[in-house]
C-alpha cells in the first residue's frame, strides 16, 4: 500500500530545518515534509479520483510543501504538489479531494507537459527551483530532515511556469466533476473550495493566495460548478465513512507542529475534549517543552484508542527526541506492528534500534530499514543509517553498497563511485549487492561522460 503514491524526498514533520546558504541571507524556505498519518489520508483521498481519471494511482508522486499559503499545482507530468496552508485552510475532506481532483483534470488533460515537456522527468526540486525562479538545495547530512531553499523570483517563476488559461481551468473542472461522479463522490467539497478562491481573487494581487494567482477565476467557472451540484444527485452524498475524522485530525497535526503553540491553543482551546484538539494540545505541549503534559495527553487517547498506530508514533516521537530511547522503542514497535506497510514508521524504528546501541538491535533494525527502502527507495538518510548498521555488524560490503545507494540518491556520483567500487570487491561476484554495485558504477560512469 505504501507505493500507492509515491511520497518522495523524506522530511520528518517535526524538527524540520532550513538550510542556510551563504551570501544569502533573504531565501525564502521550502520544505518538503514526511509524516506516515497525513501521507495515508492523502493516498485514501487520491486513489479514486486519480483510478476515476484514468491515471495509475502508483505513478502519481505526490509532495507536500511546508508553506502556509493556499497553494496546489501539477508539474512535470504527474508530480503533484500540496502545499500545507492548503491543507490547514480546506473545512472539509471534501474540499481537498475537489482540489485534487482539478488538478487531475490538468495532469489528465496535459496543460503543462505540452508546453514544458523538457520537465517532465525533472525532480521535485529542479522543478521547485524553476517555478519560484531559483536554485534547490537538498540537506545531504541526514536526508529525511534536510529541506530545500530556493531563492528569489516567486511571481516570475510562478506566473511563467504554472499559469493556466481560463479555458484549461474550465476543462480542468469539467474534467474534475466528472472523475468525480465517476468515483461517487459529491462535487459539492470543489464548489466550496472555488467558491473561497472567488472571495480571494477579489483581494489585491499583493494579498492573493498563489492557487489564486495561477488558477484565474471566473464567475462563471463557479457558475458551472454550481450549476453541476445543483443538478447531481450524488450533491448531498456525504464523504466516504471515516474522512471527516482523518481529516480533523490532519489539520490538527498539522497545526500542532506548524503554528505557534499560543496559535494552536486558540484554535482548539485546553478545555475543548475532542480527539483532534487534545492531539494538537500533546503536539503543542511538546513543542513548548512540557513532555509531561505531551505524554499524558497522548497516553489519554491511547487509553482510548489502544490500536492507533500514529497515536503510538507520536509517543514514540516525542520521548526519542527528548533522549529517553528506552522509552521509546516500545511505541515505535507497537506502532510498526499496527501499520508495518509504512515506510517512514519501519525507517523510524530502525533508526531508534540502531541509536540504542544495542547490539541485539543491529539485525532487527537492518530488516526494517531495509523493508523501508523496499517501500521507498528514495531516502538517503535511511540508506546511511543501514550503512551504519551494516557497519557495526560487520558487514562491511553491504556497508559499502548503503553508502553508495546514499550518494546515489542525494546526487553525490563521484562518492557513490567510490564506495560501489568498494562494494564490488565485498560482496560475492554475481551476488545481488555485487548487481547493484555494478548498476551504480555503470550510471555514475554515464553522468560522468555526460
Amino acid at each position: 500500500m505504501e507505493k500507492r503514491i509515491r511520497f518522495l524526498f523524506a522530511a520528518a514533520l517535526i524538527a524540520l530545518s532550513t538550510l542556510s546558504v551563504p551570501g544569502h541571507t533573504r531565501a525564502e524556505g521550502l520544505s518538503f515534509i514526511r509524516d506516515a498519518e497525513i501521507e495515508r489520508m492523502i493516498r485514501l483521498f487520491s486513489t479514486p479520483v486519480f483510478e476515476a481519471a484514468g491515471l495509475s494511482p502508483q505513478s502519481v508522486e505526490v509532495y507536500l510543501v511546508k508553506d502556509d499559503s493556499i497553494n496546489a499545482f501539477v508539474a512535470g507530468g504527474q508530480k503533484l504538489f500540496l502545499h500545507t496552508g492548503l491543507l490547514l485552510r480546506s473545512e472539509s475532506a471534501g474540499q481537498v479531494i475537489g482540489v485534487i481532483a482539478h488538478e487531475a483534470g490538468h495532469m489528465a488533460g496535459g496543460h503543462l507537459s505540452r508546453t514544458h515537456e523538457q520537465l517532465r522527468n525533472s525532480t521535485a526540486q529542479s522543478i521547485l527551483a524553476f517555478v519560484l525562479g531559483g536554485a534547490a538545495a537538498l540537506g545531504t547530512g541526514r536526508g529525511d530532515l534536510g529541506s530545500a531553499i530556493i531563492m528569489g523570483g516567486q511571481q516570475l517563476g510562478e506566473r511563467s511556469f504554472l499559469q493556466y488559461s481560463r479555458t484549461q481551468e474550465y476543462a480542468a473542472d469539467q474534467a474534475a466533476m466528472r472523475f468525480l461522479d465517476d468515483a461517487g463522490i459529491s462535487s459539492r467539497g470543489l464548489m466550496d473550495f472555488l467558491e473561497i478562491l472567488e472571495g480571494d481573487e477579489l483581494l489585491s494581487a499583493s494579498r492573493q493566495s498563489p492557487y489564486a494567482r495561477t488558477h484565474p477565476m471566473s464567475r462563471e467557472r463557479v457558475a458551472a460548478v454550481e450549476q453541476h451540484v445543483a443538478r447531481s444527485s450524488l450533491s448531498n452524498r456525504s464523504d466516504p465513512a471515516g474522512f471527516a475524522q482523518m481529516h480533523a485530525r490532519m489539520k490538527a497535526k498539522l497545526s500542532g507542529f506548524l503554528e505557534p503553540a499560543a496559535a494552536v491553543f486558540r484554535r482548539y482551546p485546553q478545555t475543548e475534549t475532542s480527539v483532534p484538539a487534545r492531539y494538537a494540545h500533546a503536539i503543542a505541549f511538546y513543542r513548548r517543552g512540557e513532555l509531561d503534559k505531551a505524554v499524558a495527553k497522548i497516553d489519554g487517547l491511547l487509553k482510548e484508542f489502544p490500536e492507533d498506530p500514529f497515536f503510538h508514533e507520536l509517543r514514540g516521537q516525542m520521548l526519542f527526541e527528548s533522549g529517553h530511547l528506552a522509552d521509546a522503542l516500545p511505541s515505535y514497535e507497537r506502532a510498526v506492528a499496527l501499520y508495518g506497510d509504512s515506510a517512514l514508521l519501519r525507517g523510524e524504528l530502525g533508526r531508534v534500534q540502531i541509536e540504542s546501541e544495542d547490539p541485539a538491535l543491529l539485525k532487527p533494525a537492518i530488516q526494517n530499514l531495509k523493508a523501508s527502502l523496499r517501500y521507498d527507495s528514495d531516502r538517503p538518510f535511511t540508506w546511511r543509517l543501514l550503512a551504519i548498521a551494516y557497519g557495526r555488524d560487520g558487514q562491511m560490503g553491504e556497508s559499502a553498497l548503503a553508502m553508495a545507494e546514499e550518494a546515489f540518491h542525494s546526487g553525490r556520483p563521484k562518492e557513490a563511485r567510490y564506495y560501489a567500487g568498494k562494494a564490488e570487491k565485498e560482496l560475492s561476484r554475481g551476488s545481488p549487492g555485487w548487481l547493484r554495485a555494478q548498476d551504480i558504477l555503470a550510471a555514475t560512469d554515464k553522468e560522468q561522460t555526460n
